[in-house]
């Protein structure tokens, strides 16, 4: 924090912790002020605290806390404030285009006379490097090894870019490879629950506060601190000072009471708050827990439910602080003056909760007994479509000839593994990983995988032949409590293996599949299947050749593997033979609660997260290695280069912006359906040597072996702009039947890829849009599902409803966001992509206006609708008018000089 407010409210006070004074500005005295304010939720407490911190009488003013204080009348407030978090968490996926665009604004304020230094974070960001590592190698003693070494051939370049970063900007702080899952080491050793800072000499306490550039950035929530995902440009513009405006969020209150039963994991709690917040309907707004059930539930299990907050839906998933977040975080070896800080803090702003706390207001509240859970999976292609474990194969079988569409005839269809004495068919789990955030965080479901490991070796069990297994631990300390209760050992022997700290399956790093498997499964079309203990588990997301993945819980990602299929019910069949001939079932190895609490206890240790998290910042011996440019001040781009590039956002840039004008005959560029995610937009995964971006790479002599994945190369503008659009499972509704990101170029009828013929129009000069449907952009805050829109062309998007992230990452990018009004989508409206559409009214564009599309169909007849403009607020207009929000923060920056 670098400046506060002139405090016209009066509520600056000083608080006192272990002799050491601190400025706090005070709720209980702005309560006097404004009103009592004892029962709004803790989630709005911060919210209020931050404007409260920087009322300035322009950009925060005591209007806005007002309209906060005066929420709690009717849960529900259409005011809008601004929010500036207290620091900024990064992944190397999104962070590398982040420090990408932060390196071309350097050259950009250059261009405009400005002084380069002024491109600085003016708040503390860390960048963990956690999303490159991938399962090349496992099941084998050396896959850790191995798998660091490809790591480091495939991304040297990109590493050695960012340790230029961490010098080249003040407040940039990089985690290196291997330490861990960032949102897991923000858990466990970033977050602080209150944050300080030093102004003028004087120590000032505050609420930790954050954004990230991954959705999961929700899982700290566990611990009291108020943050989400955020795309990379909004992190950009925060880390460069720019408030960024919210309306005050309704807060759906969640009441837990009950405790969990035997064989109930938090894994299967979170997907039944998923299911049951995902059909509450809690797009945009705050989820806040409370209730008796937090008075025995523990951050762990906490965390493991606010890192779902995307999946479910809501901004933020937020538990207060109370007497077990002050235990964990002496647990995970923070400083005890903090930990007393937190304390004394949040007790003098009546923000921690005990026992006897007040119930808070709430815009709506729920209730869910834990005693209630039962034994669960997610699946096939959605997080919360959860389904019991008891109906799992039933589910299934409906599934393969529905939504999976295999014919009844097939369904039975089953292939020989060339070179093995076992075949495959429809149904069969090729892939077994425990992985991601959501779980390995958590100790209990850890054990407990590591328990049934050690039941299932004890009778001599095996996973399938066909089954890949993997382990991704979240943290290096989850490795030492496994290894401390003796568990490591089993799951090695099943076959799960340490492969990596970072986060692997669960965003489509799981590697290859043997090829024998992978031409039996392609060669008879079969739907293979993969369990894993993540968060998501869209269609394309974890491998090109598993077409239905489950979630669930650690543990049971090791009975699959041993079950091998959905096809059995994994409660009432065999999971195998014993050596001694005997069969085994899931509750024949599955451990008790009191197992699991009695090895935790005796093996997870401050010590343990004291002593790793002392050395975070070391790296392996090929981090230190790498060669890093001296110069500080401006990055030497390479035109050679595959990885980095010079992204063209600032060329040409003028110090002031150019006038907004109507999008006028634009061509339809993809009609798609219903939750299209940001998986389908944005470049992930592998990249195929057919596409536009392969033909690129092999143009620039980068062979096969060397492609990596998209995420690796988001630093490139110039091949991540050719996979947008180009996941093998999106449909585009102009071409029926097609799958993947083709399109047709009109008025010639050509079809290609949807880059090939964006490119084609760019040629042409004719400006784009795209239309959706419900719940357009949900998924990952991937920031190039925006860029890359902006970047074939495309002017708008109009949809029937957008995802928060998403929406806000288009009007970043200078794209427009639509939607319908009630009742009118691109079907009633008959759209083959034949048509023209031209979007009037935005030379004067305000924040939700009406936008009229006049859409001229192939036969020259005209219609026009009415659409509403989902530019929310005067800061985004701005935004808009100068054509994103970077060059809206550049531009600003040359004033002062």
């Amino acid at each position: 924090m670098r400046t506060v407010g002139r405090d016209s409210l009066g509520v600056m006070r000083d608080l006192e912790v272990d002799g050491r004074a601190y400025r706090i500005f005070s709720l209980p005295e702005a309560a006097a002020r404004l009103g009592d304010l004892s029962r709004l939720p803790v989630s709005l407490k911060v919210l209020l605290e931050n404007v409260l911190r920087f009322e300035d009488g322009q950009t925060y003013t005591a209007e806005d806390a007002q309209a906060i204080v005066d929420w709690v009348a009717k849960g529900h407030s259409d005011k809008e404030v601004p929010f500036k978090p207290a620091r900024i968490l990064m992944q190397d996926f999104t962070g590398v285009p982040a420090v990408v665009d932060l390196a071309a604004m350097r050259d950009g304020i250059i261009a405009l006379d400005g002084d380069p230094e002024k491109v600085n974070p003016l708040v503390p960001v860390d960048l963990v490097i956690d999303h490159s590592v991938m399962v090349d190698v496992a099941g084998s003693a050396d896959a850790l090894e191995r798998n660091v070494e490809i790591e480091f051939e495939r991304n040297g370049e990109r590493y050695a870019f960012l340790r230029w970063g961490q010098g080249a900007f003040e407040n940039f702080r990089v985690v290196p490879p291997g330490a861990g899952i960032c949102h897991q080491v923000n858990l466990e050793y970033l977050a602080q629950a209150v944050w300080t800072g030093k102004v003028d000499g004087k120590d000032y306490a505050y609420p930790d506060t954050l954004y990230g550039t991954d959705s999961h950035t929700t899982m700290v929530n566990g611990m009291g601190v108020l943050g989400w995902g955020v795309g990379g440009i909004e992190a950009e513009a925060a880390m460069l000072g720019q408030p960024i405006a919210m309306l005050i969020p309704d807060v759906i209150g969640v009441r837990l009471e009950g405790m969990l039963p035997e064989g109930a994991t938090a894994t299967d709690l979170v997907l039944t708050i998923t299911e049951m917040l995902r059909a509450e309907g809690v797009v945009g707004k705050f989820v806040e827990f409370f209730g008796p059930a937090l008075d025995h539930l523990p951050v762990a299990d906490r965390a493991t439910i606010a890192n779902m907050a995307p999946e479910y839906g809501a901004t933020c998933g937020f538990f207060p602080v109370d007497a077990l977040t002050l235990e964990y975080l002496h647990q995970t070896g923070r400083d005890e003056h903090r930990i007393h800080l937190t304390e004394a803090y949040l007790r003098a702003q009546g923000m921690f909760r005990d026992a006897g706390t007040p119930e808070p207001v709430f815009s709506k509240v729920l209730s869910l007994d834990l005693s209630t859970i039962i034994p669960s999976l997610a699946g096939p292609k959605r997080p919360q479509d959860r389904v019991a474990l008891t109906d799992a194969t039933s589910a299934f079988e409906e599934a393969l000839t529905t939504t999976l569409g295999v014919k009844p005839d097939d369904a039975r269809k089953r292939a020989i593994v060339a070179g093995s004495d076992y075949d495959i068919g429809h149904g069969d789990v090729v892939i077994a990983a425990i992985t991601s955030c959501t779980n390995t965080s958590n100790p209990a479901v850890l054990v407990a995988a590591g328990l049934v490991a050690r039941k299932a070796r004890a009778f001599g069990l095996k996973p399938r032949p066909w089954v890949k297994t993997s382990l991704a631990p979240g943290s290096q300390v989850v490795t030492d409590y496994l290894d401390k209760a003796g568990l490591s050992a089993d799951l090695d022997a099943l076959g799960f293996e340490t492969v990596g700290y970072g986060c692997t399956t669960c965003i489509g790093n799981s590697g290859p599949i043997a090829q024998p498997i992978v031409d039996a499964i392609e060669g008879n079309g079969l739907v293979a299947t993969s369990v894993l203990s993540g968060n998501r588990n869209f269609e394309g997301r974890i491998s090109p050749n598993v077409r239905a993945n489950y979630l669930a819980s650690p543990p049971l990602v090791v009975a699959y593997a041993l079950l091998g299929t959905l096809r059995k019910d994994i409660t009432s069949e065999p999971l195998g033979i014993s050596t001694d001939g005997r069969e085994i079932f899931l509750r024949d190895i599955w451990p008790s609660n009191r197992e699991i609490a009695d090895l935790m206890s005796a093996s997870v240790t401050r010590e343990s997260f004291v002593e790793r998290y002392g050395s975070i910042t070391r790296g392996t011996r090929q981090w230190q290695a790498l060669a890093v440019a001296s110069d500080a001040r401006t990055f030497a781009w390479s035109d050679s280069s595959t990885y980095i590039q010079k992204p063209p956002y600032f060329e040409g840039l003028t110090k002031e912006p150019g006038e907004t004008h109507d999008i006028e005959n634009a061509r339809i560029l993809a009609l798609l359906g219903d939750n299209i995610t940001t998986d389908h937009i944005s470049p992930a995964g592998a990249i195929k040597p057919s596409s536009p971006a392969g033909t690129f790479l092999s143009e620039h002599q980068v062979s096969v072996a060397d492609y990596n994945s998209y995420g690796s190369r988001r630093g490139n503008d110039r091949v991540m702009v050719r996979g947008t659009f180009a996941n093998i499972r999106i449909r585009n509704e102009m071409l029926p039947g097609v799958e993947g990101g083709m399109s047709k170029y009109l008025p010639d009828g050509t079809v290609a890829s949807i880059y090939d013929v964006a490119h084609r129009y760019q040629q042409d000069g004719t400006p784009l849009v795209v239309f959706g449907g419900r719940e357009y952009g949900m998924g990952s805050s991937r920031d190039w599902a925006a860029k890359g829109t902006r970047l074939l062309g495309i002017k708008a998007v109009i949809a029937e409803s957008f995802e928060r992230i998403h929406r806000s990452n288009l009007v970043g990018m200078g794209v427009l966001p639509l939607t319908f009004r009630e009742g009118v989508t691109r079907k009633t409206l008959g759209l083959d992509g034949s048509e023209t559409i031209t979007l009037g009214g935005l030379d004067a564009i305000t924040p939700r206006m009406t936008v009229p599309m006049t859409i001229t169909r192939a036969s020259g007849e005209t219609e026009q609708v009415e659409l509403l403009c989902r530019i929310d607020t005067l800061d985004e207009v701005a935004y808009y008018r100068h054509g994103g929000i970077l060059p809206y923060v550049l531009r600003g920056m040359t004033e002062t000089d």
